[in-house]
């Protein structure tokens, strides 16, 4: 049986941070290197303490026309929602 068994509770969240995974401005591609650090961050925030809570997700996209070709911007905006402001965050 799990140790904690008492339900989530939206009113318990004090602190929300949102994390945004993907390329949102056509001219300033997201590197490697950035969505790496936004997915450690996105783990960091589920796994460390205190544990943060996903209470959303955006899930969003552009078509952009260059000439004849479309391009597609794809992106993801989790909200994760802590009882405070964790002091790794600052």
């Amino acid at each position: 049986m799990l140790a904690n068994t008492r339900m989530f509770d939206l009113t318990d969240v004090g602190y929300v941070k949102r994390i945004t995974l993907g390329s949102r401005h056509p001219e300033n591609f997201e590197t490697d290197d950035q969505l790496d650090a936004a997915n450690d961050l996105l783990n960091r925030c589920l796994g460390d303490y205190p544990r943060g809570r996903l209470i959303g997700i955006e899930k969003s996209f552009r078509l952009l026309g260059y000439g004849e070709n479309i391009v597609v911007l794809q992106w993801t905006c989790y909200h994760v929602g802590f009882p405070w402001k964790p002091t790794w965050l600052e």
